[in-house]
């Protein structure tokens, strides 16, 4: 079962930079300009209280794609499940080795292995020269963030990483 992608879009960014008006040029995400028009479902949201986890696993998956200067809390007034992306590592060009500092199109594609499509996770990342790096970099974690039954099992293989 595909997901559908869907993105609060600002358009505060770089518009040669955006991963997510790439996936919308493509038709592999839905741009949405208000969060009126945004549809429910599990916000991706770094400042969330919980876990993604599989557990959330939905046919509807929604990021905020904005500048990291403008991405507050404030920003993320959507309407849905907000959850918050466990630890991995970007592989985009900006952030490249910097952990938690995703792309929209990281964010969406972390959220898809997790929720165990990690097909769909290759297709939208292959218009990115470093979309397969995104995969090979956080290989070993999204494998075993996709095996946690809970948030709270995430949290703990999270924990894993960030001690070390």
């Amino acid at each position: 079962m595909a997901v559908d992608l869907h993105v609060r879009y600002e358009g505060d960014d770089d518009p040669d930079k955006c991963t997510a008006r790439k996936l919308a040029r493509f038709d592999l995400a839905t741009l949405h300009r208000s969060d009126r028009a945004t549809p429910y479902g599990v916000v991706l949201n770094p400042h969330a209280e919980r876990a993604l986890s599989p557990a959330d696993a939905t046919g509807t998956l929604v990021a905020l794609d904005c500048s990291w200067d403008s991405a507050g809390e404030k920003r993320f007034s959507l309407r849905g499940e907000h959850r918050a992306l466990p630890y991995l590592v970007a592989a985009n060009p900006v952030n490249f080795g910097r952990p938690l500092r995703l792309t929209t199109v990281e964010a969406l594609a972390a959220a898809l292995c997790l929720f165990d499509e990690r097909s769909q996770a290759e297709r939208i990342l292959s218009k990115f020269r470093w979309g397969e790096t995104f995969l090979e970099l956080n290989d070993e974690p999204l494998r075993r963030y996709a095996d946690c039954a809970d948030s709270g099992e995430v949290v703990a293989v999270q924990q894993e990483y960030l001690d070390r």
